[in-house]
């Protein structure tokens, strides 16, 4: 029993780490209709940031961490504004392919910057001590990435419901002509959509460097994860990316745990093949229905 519950709660804390970047994608999908491909880039990129001011800078976290997320803020802001703003009434498919070549461009760039390697974070910053619950051992980093995407996903419950901008963005997400109708500067809400998804992406990379680095090669996999948990809930359901990540991580750890940990690997892409096959609108999605 202890055995089940250890995987159990290892399976909670690490869908917290897949909501995060779920709730990313889906955030932008839901304004933008594009699926962004790059979200694993921008990941790594954010975990580069916060490594950088703490380890070539040496600033103390309360400083590298607010630094970090500003400048993936900028990054949100850069993409929307230099790569996706011109292909505005292009095929969808141009805007895909470009987030496919931001996520090659970024992997450059990462690469001539910080190198090849997965780089460890200094010590220090966030708690890595465990936690003990019962006789069951929680990590510490992922005990506080699971607070902190519940965090981020009631935050921005509360942003959606009750600030100006929140509303633009609903809007938006319900049909760009009639948002514009109505007065909205669907520009701006693009541009502060991805500057959002940018920083809850790097909130993810923060936390994947602090426990197990960060690096060209194995960060921006985390796209593979994310992405069985953005189908299972949906691709327009925030709450639906949020249980969804949580409810990959639980099957992952437990038939990694039990059956075999390769098994455990290759389980979020068997939820995904099974997700297209039988349900593709996710469990919170809507299902539309096209009259002919």
């Amino acid at each position: 029993m202890d055995l089940f519950l250890q995987f159990f709660l290892n399976g909670i804390m690490v869908g917290g780490l897949y909501s995060l970047i779920a709730i990313s994608m889906v955030l932008i999908y839901k304004a933008t209709r594009i699926l962004n491909l790059a979200v694993g880039e921008m990941v790594m990129l954010g975990g580069f940031f916060c490594l950088s001011f703490l380890g070539w800078f040496k600033f103390p976290i309360w400083l590298a961490l607010p630094l970090a997320l500003a400048g993936a803020v900028v990054l949100g802001f850069l993409i929307e504004r230099l790569a996706l703003r011109p292909l505005v009434g292009q095929p969808i498919l141009a805007a895909l392919m470009a987030t496919i070549a931001l996520s090659l461009i970024f992997r450059g760039f990462g690469m001539f910057v910080w190198g090849a390697s997965t780089l460890p974070y200094p010590p220090g910053g966030i708690s890595r001590s465990p936690v003990l619950v019962g006789q069951v051992v929680i990590p510490g980093v992922l005990l506080w990435t699971f607070v902190v995407s519940i965090v981020i996903f009631l935050a921005l419950a509360f942003f959606l419901k009750k600030n100006r901008m929140g509303f633009f963005m609903r809007a938006t997400a319900e049909s760009h002509k009639i948002a514009q109708s109505i007065g909205v500067d669907v520009k701006r809400v693009f541009g502060t959509t991805w500057a959002i998804g940018a920083l809850i992406a790097a909130v993810g990379g923060i936390f994947m460097g602090a426990r197990m680095g960060v690096g060209v090669g194995d960060t921006p996999l985390i796209l593979l994860k994310a992405l069985p948990a953005v189908l299972f809930g949906g691709l327009e359901s925030i709450p639906g990316a949020l249980i969804g990540g949580i409810i990959v991580g639980i099957i992952e750890n437990l038939t990694g745990g039990f059956i075999d940990p390769n098994f455990g690997e290759i389980t979020p892409y068997i939820i995904l093949l099974l997700i297209l096959l039988f349900r593709p609108e996710g469990l919170f999605g809507l299902k539309r229905i096209e009259r002919i």
